[in-house]
């Protein structure tokens, strides 16, 4: 009996795969037509994207009726070429009535990053992790152009973290506020598991320095702690034990952000984020994050005007436009697209992350974004064809 079951694992490991490939082959085709724009693309793996790419392979979404999306083509922005070469095919080079033809053609619009490249990390000569002149990037005039003409179409729009920060003008960062009813406060942040600079060399030099300027040329800290950066390159560091109970920031998700996207009630999130302020009069909030804050991170917070509590996914899906935003790189998480030519491999997302782990975000994607945007996708196909 033993030996039968000895010899039933390799048929196991190999068979469960192969069937559940067939199955995705087997899974009809679905046109949706994505403009989707990323000016952070450094190089051919698309990591600014690469999560909803994933969701598209994963549930035959097609650009065409039979095409389907290509990670490193599909895209408006920045293009990586062989030896410091680029190409830019942003929305830049197209004229109004250009801009006006693709947001009739185009089901939706979803805006990854607009950060864009530096010098410093295009070209090999550059220290990674000190500033530089940009070489491509922010919102621009024709992003807002194109922005307007899918909300007057009542097309759905989703952007998320770096689509208005830095570098983007403050004149077009107002029109986008504008157009979407939601303020950005100027602040971004991001939890580091060590803030000993000696130790966690993932610390920007940057920061640092910014921080040392303004505070005698001190830097204390040596434990983990949540950063926060503002427009004017003020620091904000709460660090553990002495303005944060857990540095680790968690999204909560609200009772309908749990009903209608599949959210879970309570996420970590390790990475880059922004402070955002929505007109609650016009949006909804989904999911918030919220910090486990001491007395003194309250007075530190409080000191910058810094909100203890603020959005992670803002909403608004009216009969006058449909618009989503993201309060974090909720698009870049360490994922292959390899595993989207599964279906049903969610059921296996356990050996893909160990939650243990704070710094992992592979659980991020697997638990939260993979459910929610999903469901969007679903719900605009069915949108799409009682409305079109």
């Amino acid at each position: 009996m033993a030996k039968k079951i000895f010899r039933l694992i390799p048929i196991l490991v190999l068979g469960i795969p192969f069937i559940m490939w067939v199955a995705w082959l087997a899974t009809p085709k679905k046109k949706l037509v994505i403009a989707l724009v990323d000016k952070t693309v450094l190089t051919s793996k698309g990591q600014e994207h690469i999560s909803l790419s994933w969701i598209l392979n994963h549930n035959r979404y097609t650009k065409t009726t039979d095409k389907p999306y290509n990670i490193n083509k599909d895209y408006f922005g920045f293009f990586p070429l062989k030896n410091e070469e680029f190409q830019l095919k942003g929305l830049e080079r197209f004229t109004h009535d250009q801009l006006k033809k693709l947001s009739v053609d185009a089901d939706m619009a979803y805006f990854t990053d607009t950060y864009g490249i530096y010098n410093n990390e295009w070209y090999k000569k550059g220290d990674i992790n000190a500033r530089s002149g940009m070489l491509y990037g922010g919102l621009s005039n024709e992003d807002i152009s194109f922005l307007k003409a899918m909300k007057n179409r009542h097309k759905l729009i989703i952007t998320e973290f770096n689509t208005i920060g830095s570098p983007t003008r403050s004149e077009n960062r107002k029109k986008f506020e504008e157009l979407f009813q939601l303020k950005w406060t100027g602040w971004t942040g991001r939890y580091f598991d060590n803030l000993d600079p000696t130790i966690n060399l993932e610390i920007p030099n940057w920061l640092i320095a910014n921080y040392k300027r303004s505070h005698n040329g001190a830097w204390p800290f040596t434990r983990a702690g949540l950063v926060f950066v503002n427009d004017s390159d003020q620091v904000v560091i709460l660090e553990e034990g002495q303005h944060v109970e857990n540095a680790l920031p968690f999204i909560y998700a609200t009772p309908e952000g749990q009903a209608n996207w599949h959210l879970p009630e309570k996420t970590k999130y390790p990475f880059w984020f922004d402070v955002m302020v929505p007109n609650l009069e016009v949006n909804s909030v989904d999911a918030s994050f919220q910090l486990s804050l001491l007395p003194e991170g309250k007075k530190e917070l409080a000191k910058y005007n810094i909100p203890e509590t603020f959005p992670a996914v803002t909403r608004h899906l009216g009969d006058d436009y449909r618009f989503f935003y993201f309060s974090g790189d909720f698009s870049d998480n360490p994922i292959t697209l390899n595993s989207s030519y599964f279906k049903g491999v969610g059921f296996f997302k356990g050996f893909f992350f160990d939650d243990r782990d704070p710094l992992e975000r592979s659980s991020f994607f697997w638990n939260f974004y993979k459910p929610m945007l999903t469901q969007i996708l679903e719900n605009e196909m069915e949108f799409a064809k009682n409305n079109y």
